[in-house]
């Protein structure tokens, strides 16, 4: 006689093709991969004198590049580290390299 549990596991779900949800993100998230875009003398420099006026508790627009992809983040300036070159917006490292453009948007 089969108990309760040994039944349920009759009506489990079942993965005919073990991991091919797996392979199918895996192909999609490469497919989706950019190179890292040059910004002009111009924008660095931008960025540069914004970087000078950060501090601690500002709420900041990052757009940059990280991991093969294009980011965004929004978020409270958590750290910024002028010798390692990176700052830190809600928990989120960004080295200075990978910015694209910077923009404070409220100081708090």
């Amino acid at each position: 006689m089969m108990t309760r549990a040994e039944r349920a596991k009759q009506f489990a779900p079942f993965d005919a093709m073990k991991g091919l949800n797996e392979a199918l993100r895996d192909r999609e998230e490469r497919h989706m991969r950019v190179d890292k875009h040059e910004i002009s003398e111009e924008a660095a420099a931008e960025n540069s004198r914004t970087v000078v006026k950060l501090r601690r508790g500002m709420m900041v627009y990052v757009s940059y590049y990280c991991a093969f992809h294009d980011a965004e983040i929004k978020g409270t300036l958590e750290d910024i580290n002028l010798g390692l070159k990176h700052l830190t917006v809600d928990g989120e490292q960004i080295w200075f390299e990978d910015i694209y453009s910077i923009r404070i948007v409220d100081v708090l």
